[in-house]
């Protein structure tokens, strides 16, 4: 039931109480001023009836009943009332309404009682000889020595009066119906006033529980209900600011989650996994939708990682490794587990936080690598030279002709040891981006033929063909020597591999590439040589890399060429590819910006 139906219910119910309790102490008194001012009157009737008329006769009963029945008669009209003579011992001897000899003795009445004591008795009951409801009032007949001989008793009838109450309660019920009406109207209009604030507050209390902390409370009275409105609104605009910045922080917090390059897996006290940001979807190779709310070790991971978040919640300690995951791609992790702990210090769960280190460990082993290449390609030039030198010495020198043999093997051996270490400057030069480009208009077609210049003896003692198809028109914005360098390593190392009567082809065009839009020039130099293992591809452009070492050896490569290719093709914003067919030939696909930003 709603509050304001109640306080309607309970202001019409205090309102009907208190003019029932009205009504009801009014009745009484009404009733009680009719029998009070019917007693003054029955009283002072039955004075003048005592004084009138001699009723000290004596006889016996019937003589006193002939003797008195005439009078009583004639008393009851001139009175409009029931007049009884009663002898002293109770004995009925007239009355005027009823036959005395069937009446019973009324010595036990109480109004005779009264009467006996020398006052004027009153009794109100019900008459069963009547029917009705009488009042009775009775006073003593003396003789002259005092002595009560008789009683006379005058009784009327109480409808009159039971009929002006009966009158007075329909009115005041009537009344009462009405004012009922009145006051459930005005009741719920009033309680209405009162309550629509309330039921204000009530809605907007809810739409707050709901979490729209945009409502307010629109009161503007300055009573007790205003100022609730007040606090209500008060505590929205608190808890709107509060969720505005609990929101910033989740988003700041959710934005350096979903930003960072490490991987955060969080375990609670219960072994689920609770939260888990976009790299370490990545590395775990599934969305944080199939993992939330699964304990770690359902959640279709490796046992080491399983045992390691295990170890953790189980021991409390910081614990670090380094894993190898082999889905969804081989990656080399390094994972960081530490414990969580609550306000009250005990354990909530595991923050586990994932690094790739990969990168790092590959660039490692290529180090490592590098050194070992370089300390082998510097061992071979070094050892030939330092052992026919110490031919020479043991006395090889006394023939002209081997020595002089021996003189060019070094000589050449450090020309080789000149180029190695030349090419290892140039190439960690390039690395560090210490090597400026100066950019400047190239016309392809003549760029091409002028570097053929430089290599066709080379390529006329092997009997190779070099071939452009390059638009005499076309340009391209670069750096002419570093160019120049790059196609010039890739025409060395095709006339180097390709057999002789083979053939060298270079191609340039312009293309739109990378979905951009930016204009690109795709320059290829084709060959047909000897061609790549589809195994060797993707590492030919590391460093010392060789596909047949021997040959390279034998044209004084240093098996660097490529990797600096690679390095000035990247310095000028562009990329290189290679295509190969064993035995067939290869193709190296440079694409590079046509103008440089």
């Amino acid at each position: 039931m709603r509050y304001r139906t109640r306080l309607t219910l309970v202001y019409v119910i205090l309102i009907g109480f208190s003019v029932l309790t009205a009504g009801l102490f009014s009745a009484q008194l009404l009733r009680n001023s009719y029998i009070s001012a019917l007693e003054t009157n029955m009283s002072r009737e039955l004075h003048v009836i005592l004084t009138s008329f001699d009723w000290r006769h004596t006889g016996n009963p019937e003589q006193l009943r002939s003797y008195y029945s005439p009078k009583i008669q004639e008393l009851k009209e001139s009175a409009d009332a029931r007049m009884t003579y009663i002898l002293a011992d109770g004995t009925v001897i007239s009355d005027s309404d009823h036959d005395p000899a069937t009446m019973g003795n009324h010595l036990d009445r109480k109004e005779i009682k009264e009467a006996l004591l020398g006052k004027t008795g009153y009794s109100v009951r019900y008459s069963s000889t009547m029917n009705q409801n009488m009042m009775y009032a009775a006073v003593a007949v003396k003789d002259d020595a005092g002595a009560t001989i008789a009683y006379i008793r005058l009784a009327t009838s109480l409808t009159e009066v039971e009929t002006s109450l009966r009158r007075f309660w329909f009115f005041m019920l009537a009344g009462l119906a009405g004012l009922f009406a009145a006051a459930g109207f005005i009741g719920f209009h009033t309680a209405g006033r009162l309550t629509h604030p309330l039921e204000k507050i009530t809605r907007v209390a809810q739409q707050i529980t709901n979490l729209d902390y945009k409502s307010r409370v629109k009161i503007k009275s300055k009573d007790e209900i205003g100022q609730l409105g007040d606090a209500i609104n008060t505590m929205a605009d608190s808890l709107q600011n509060q969720l505005r910045k609990i929101m910033d922080n989740e988003s700041r917090l959710q934005s350096v989650l979903d930003n960072m390059s490490s991987g955060i897996v969080m375990v609670d006290r219960d072994k689920r996994i609770v939260l888990l940001n976009r790299t370490g979807e990545e590395f775990l190779g599934f969305s944080a939708e199939e993992l939330l709310g699964r304990t770690y070790s359902l959640a279709n991971q490796q046992y080491e990682f399983s045992e390691l978040i295990g170890d953790c919640l189980d021991s409390g300690d910081t614990l670090r490794d380094e894993l190898v995951f082999y889905f969804p791609e081989e990656r080399i992790l390094e994972v960081n587990a530490s414990p969580m702990l609550d306000g009250e210090g005990n354990a909530a769960g595991v923050l586990v936080i994932l690094h790739n280190i990969t990168a790092m460990r590959r660039l490692e082993r290529m180090r490592s690598e590098f050194v070992a290449n370089v300390s082998h390609e510097l061992k071979t030039p070094i050892a030939a030279v330092q052992g026919f030198a110490e031919t020479l010495l043991a006395g090889a020198l006394e023939d002209k002709e081997i020595a002089k043999t021996f003189v060019q093997i070094i000589f050449d051996e450090s020309e080789r040891l000149n180029r190695l270490v030349g090419d290892i400057l140039e190439l960690s030069k390039i690395e560090s981006k210490r090597v400026p480009l100066v950019y400047s208009p190239v016309n392809l077609y003549s760029f091409v033929n002028q570097s053929f210049k430089i290599v066709q003896r080379e390529a006329n003692r092997k009997h190779i063909h070099l071939g452009v198809d390059i638009d005499p028109t076309l340009y391209l914005e670069a750096d002419e020597d570093r160019l120049r360098q790059i196609l010039l390593n890739l025409l060395s190392n095709g006339i180097a591999y390709t057999p002789e009567g083979g053939e060298i082809q270079i191609k340039a065009e312009s293309s739109t590439a990378g979905g951009d839009g930016e204009e690109r020039v795709r320059i290829t130099v084709s060959d047909t040589g000897i061609g790549i293992p589809t195994r060797d591809l993707p590492r030919v452009f590391e460093r010392f890399y060789r596909v047949d070492k021997a040959r390279s050896r034998i044209s004084g490569g240093t098996g660097l060429g490529l990797s600096i290719v690679k390095h000035l093709v990247e310095l000028h914003g562009g990329s290189i590819s290679v295509e190969s067919i064993l035995g067939t030939g290869s193709s190296f696909i440079i694409e590079l910006p046509l103008i440089q930003i």
